[in-house]
Order: structure tokens, then sequence, then C-alpha cells
């Protein structure tokens, strides 16, 4: 496949910029918790981007009879370094003493990553094959999705595990199937809810001590618990999310230099995903069967996300495959270290000249050029990088 994948390590960089704070503005931020904003979009979009690229990755290594147990070794080796690295990256102690383990935070963003990443490799090293099989006339414009029918019975099973936790696991002094913020949210009646289920499993499994302490709903609704919007009822539906990108991949190898077939199939999936985020949410912030939430990884926001992403897929294939009117530079380059971009952002994000004082701390405009030049810095270290041929990879 000649797609750049890394292109679309754009969102990467927005990821960097939005974690540097994005100029402070209230619509850079993420969202209290239903609806979204341009920081809620980014985290998905990578996790679909992953998933494109182990479709296109996994297939090669199949083609040339790769050992799966090989595959599966260091699929495991790399799953473990990402979860472990993102344990140490969000609990920096720097010189406040000993970092206490009771209080350790255990979800995060790699840890996610890498575990979603796991989930999927391994049901493409059970079940898929090199090369894409041929099907029936009758059922090929079906063919992306009945070739690979166990790996999608398997999405469907964890979807439905994702559902019934929801909506029907008891919470105790919650109402079954509670999706606010808790707070005074709803007028207070479900101070205790936060996240409902999400929350509650969270803090049963790994205790309340061990999430997120801070959650974006806390400024807002007043809420009183911790709530991690990485935890583990979401991991279920980030996997969907990398499944939907490994989908993607998919759709590159089965009709590789077919640009009209590849386009056209993009196009679909964006419409039919957008159809089920427009009946689960009734296309409202609030009142849907299912509100977008990025706290909660709802299957809306997966179904929105989603779309959203096939449709952007759509339109830099045709810049850059097609038209060849773009290259992806300069986001290119960061997506060629994307780890060690990620990592050291995170790392150096308090230290000069990624961060300075600044003459007026309220405002926007020294906030926004003091984010966009860290964001900058980190793009050129990654060009560097690239043409001296140095890749961090695990």
């Amino acid at each position: 496949c000649c797609f750049h994948i890394e292109n679309l390590k754009l969102a990467l960089v927005i990821m960097v910029f939005v974690n540097y704070g994005a100029g402070k503005y209230w619509f850079l931020e993420h969202e209290r918790w239903n609806g979204l904003t341009l920081a809620d979009l980014v985290f998905p979009w990578f996790v679909f981007i992953m998933g494109t690229s182990i479709a296109l990755a996994l297939s090669s290594a199949l083609r040339n009879n790769y050992s799966r147990w090989k595959l599966l070794g260091k699929v495991t080796w790399r799953t473990v370094v990402l979860v472990l690295l993102g344990i140490i990256i969000i609990n920096p102690n720097y010189c406040k003493g000993p970092l206490s383990w009771g209080t350790l935070r255990i979800p995060g963003v790699l840890q996610r990553l890498g575990l979603s990443y796991f989930v999927v490799i391994v049901m493409e090293l059970q079940f898929g094959k090199g090369s894409p099989e041929m099907i029936g006339k009758w059922w090929s414009p079906f063919r992306d999705i009945l070739i690979y029918w166990p790996q999608w019975i398997l999405i469907v099973l964890l979807e439905t595990v994702w559902l019934c936790l929801t909506f029907l696991f008891p919470v105790p002094d919650c109402p079954r199937g509670y999706l606010g913020p808790g707070g005074i949210g709803h007028f207070g009646q479900f101070a205790n809810c936060t996240g409902g289920a999400a929350g509650y499993i969270d803090r049963i499994i790994l205790g309340e001590s061990h999430i997120y302490q801070h959650p974006s709903c806390t400024t807002l609704y007043h809420t009183t618990l911790p709530y991690d919007p990485e935890g583990l009822l979401g991991l279920i539906n980030s996997i969907v999310m990398a499944f939907l990108g490994l989908q993607a991949g998919k759709i590159f190898l089965i009709y590789k230099g077919q640009n009209k077939q590849i386009t056209l199939r993009f196009f679909i999936w964006s419409l039919v995903l957008g159809t089920i985020s427009a009946i689960l949410t009734k296309c409202s912030r609030d009142e849907g069967f299912i509100p977008v939430n990025k706290n909660l990884w709802s299957i809306s926001y997966i179904t929105t996300l989603s779309c959203f992403a096939y449709f952007i897929l759509m339109i830099v294939y045709f810049l850059v495959d097609v038209r060849k009117w773009w290259s992806g530079a300069p986001f290119y380059y960061p997506g060629m270290n994307s780890i060690l971009v990620y990592v050291g952002h995170e790392v150096f994000a308090h230290y000069f000249p990624f961060k300075f004082e600044m003459h007026n701390p309220q405002s926007h405009g020294e906030h926004l050029a003091q984010n966009l030049f860290a964001t900058s810095i980190w793009v050129l270290i990654a060009y560097i990088l690239y043409r001296k041929k140095i890749f961090w990879k695990i």
C-alpha cells in the first residue's frame, strides 16, 4: 500500500499542542462531560491510526511467513513497555520525595494504547491472513467485513459486554445505566455516581487512590469522587476504535491500487458510522440514548470519531496518494518517532524552552505563542532525528 499512514500523525502534533495548553482557550480544552471539543478528537484518532498501521504491518509479516509466536512475543514485550512507560510518565515526583505506592495512578494514555494494541493484534494473529481471500460475486460489496467475520464476532461480543456492564451493572445508590457526572448534575440527586458503572468498576478494582483524582467534570459539576477517563470499562471501546482503524487498513489491502474503490469505501464507512451516531445521540448533546462522551469513551463517541476519521482519511488519501498534492510534511516526521515525541513532551513539559515565564499569565495570546513554540520544537526535533535516521521504536 502506497499510502503514507504516518501522514495522519497530525493527530500526534495536535495532541502535543493540546497537552501543552492550546492557548488556554475553552474550545481547545477537554469537554467537561458530554460533547466534543478539538481536544477530545485527538486521542481516539491516534488509536484509530494505530489500528490501521497494525493491518498494514501485520499483513506484510504474515505474507512473509513470519512466525506468529515470535510476533506474539514482540507484541507482548511492546505492550509491557508501553504500560510501564505510561505508569512512569503519569506519576512524576521530581523533588517531592519518594513516590507512594498507595497513590500510584494505574490507568493512562500509553497504558490504554498498549492494551488496545495488544488485544487487536492478538485477534489478527489468531484469525488474520497475509493475503485477503476471494469471495463470491454476490457478497463482494461486503468483502472487507465477511472475510474477517471471526474478528467482527469478537468485537460485537466485546461491545455487548460494554453495553451490559454500562446499563445493567448495579451501582450502589445510583440508577442503573447512569451516564452522568454526578456532583451537582441532575440537581445533585446522584452526587456520588460519577461515571456510573465505569467509575464504580475502577474504584472497586483499582481503588480510589489509584485512578485520576482531578477529572475534567470537577470544575463544572463540583464532583468529589475520583474518576479516570482511561479506566477499565472504556478500554473496551478503545479496542473497538482500534479495530475500526484496522478495518481501514484492510480496505487498503483488499482494494490495493483501486483509488475509486478505496475512496468510496471510506465514504461509506463514514456515512454508516455517522448514521449510527445520529441515532444513538438523537443528534443532540445530552438528550440521546447514549451521548457522545470522551470521559466514558461511550460507543457514540467511538462511532462519531470513527466517522470523522474515515472522512479525514479519505481526504488525506486523495491529497497524498491520488493527486500527490501533499507529502504529509511536516507532520510526517513526528510520526516516525511518535513514542519519543509523546514521552518527551510529557517529561519536559515544565522545562525551558517548552515552558517559560510570561509577562501576563492571563493572556491567551502569550499562552498560545508558548504552546505553539513548544509544539514546533518537537516537530523540529523529530525532523532532525529523521534526517539523521534515528528512530526510537519499542
